[in-house]
């Protein structure tokens, strides 16, 4: 039987950021992967030499707990244009952060999506959550955004044209019942920063925090079957002992591992990836469809904002279809294709589909006033993961520090 300092379940972010800061503060560990690779949910595959994230996702500059440990020039960063491109009564608006992008000031004040009321809301509240630490988003009494976005004084045409095609595609739900501090949250975070995506993609944040890990921190394509007190069961009978074991798996696993009936509501997106000899967009933005019962709901061409996602000379298209149960790939392809001929044309029809990925468990679904789990579970195990905060890449690093802190001590 093995004797570890730390043994943590899963490498994903949560797992990573608790070894990264273990290992800052003298503690050793051991993390057990199941799969193949770190990343856990933020995994990248490259076919036919496209670069496909699992599921449409960026990295948003200003999340706090991403700044103290990651190298963003290492990575490489590729941003999106601030604001989003709106498909508004069969054509396309661009709507653009005006403080950020003063140039096109007049075009977004005056453009169809929202009012210049409501224009000036976004940054009322910009103004609002500028000074508000992360702690106290989350303390604050909450509702539902959608009643948040009423309270606040904005239309329905500007909250259904933006709001709900924006940030539902944020939340992966449609109908903003996610709590409105996370919102609030979220908003600061892409107010005060870029969003972006690593050249060589998203999977490159959480090998770049791997590689910077002693030799041998990770041992991959190890399954943990069960955990009693500081014993760690393999999936082939092996038991691991150490001081403190940390599960920093996703939450349906570390209920499986801490013996848990919890009825846990996820929030589900699949993403559908075409190669194309051109991009359909003309802006390195985001699209939004605000016709929520359509096939596709948002769209982007990752290609357009970090050219090394395709080969030379083409581009990558990645769409989002929010909420199916389950999927028929070719049917959901199908149903894709003929909705973007309506959009851009003929083209489509020569696009070729490279892969689907469905994401049942994407995130957790995360309404008003919903309860933070104790990282501490008893005297010799802990878990962390944006499951036990609020569904967020910051809320899995945070986690995992907090734990890292608590076991060292700091």
């Amino acid at each position: 039987m093995a004797n570890y300092d730390v043994i943590i379940v899963g490498a994903g972010m949560a797992g990573l950021t608790c070894a990264t800061y273990l290992n800052r503060f003298g503690v050793s560990s051991l993390i057990l992967e199941a799969s193949e690779a770190v990343g856990g949910r933020v995994r990248t595959d490259k076919v036919e030499g496209y670069t496909l994230d699992r599921g449409f996702q960026i990295l948003l500059t200003a999340y706090p707990e991403a700044q103290r440990v990651l190298d963003y020039q290492a990575l490489d960063l590729k941003s999106f244009r601030s604001g989003a491109i709106i498909r508004h009564n069969g054509t396309f608006m661009v709507m653009s952060d005006p403080f950020k992008e003063p140039s096109q000031a007049l075009n977004t004040l005056f453009s169809p999506v929202g009012s210049l009321v409501d224009k000036l809301k976004v940054l009322q509240l910009s103004n609002e959550v500028l000074k508000e630490s992360t702690d106290a988003f989350f303390s604050d009494e909450a509702t539902d955004t959608l009643s948040y976005l009423r309270d606040f004084g904005w239309s329905e045409d500007m909250i259904t044209n933006f709001f709900k095609p924006f940030f539902g595609g944020v939340f992966l739900e449609n109908e903003l019942a996610t709590s409105s501090n996370f919102f609030r949250f979220v908003f600061k975070q892409f107010y005060n920063g870029e969003a972006t995506i690593p050249a060589q993609g998203m999977q490159e944040i959480p090998n770049q925090l791997a590689v910077k890990l002693p030799k041998g921190t990770v041992r991959f394509e190890t399954k943990v079957e069960k955990i009693v007190g500081n014993t760690v069961t393999l999936a082939d009978g092996q038991a691991l002992t150490a001081k403190q074991v940390v599960v920093a798996t996703n939450a349906s696993q570390a209920d499986r591992l801490l013996g848990r009936n919890v009825n846990r509501t996820f929030n589900k997106t699949t993403c559908t990836y075409f190669a194309a000899d051109r991009s359909p967009l003309k802006e390195k933005m985001l699209a939004l469809n605000p016709n929520r019962l359509s096939t596709v709901h948002n769209l982007c061409v990752p290609s357009d904002i970090a050219p090394s996602y395709a080969p030379t000379g083409k581009s990558l298209v990645s769409v989002s279809t929010q909420g199916m149960e389950g999927v028929d790939e070719k049917k959901l392809t199908v149903h894709i294709v003929k909705e973007l001929t309506e959009w851009f044309g003929a083209d489509v029809q020569s696009w070729k589909h490279l892969r689907t990925y469905h994401l049942p468990e994407s995130l957790l679904s995360f309404p008003a006033n919903s309860a933070q789990t104790e990282l501490k579970i008893s005297e010799n195990l802990y878990e962390c993961g944006d499951y036990v905060a609020y569904p967020s890449l910051n809320a899995a690093m945070a986690t995992g520090r907090k734990v890292a802190e608590m076991i060292a001590g700091v």
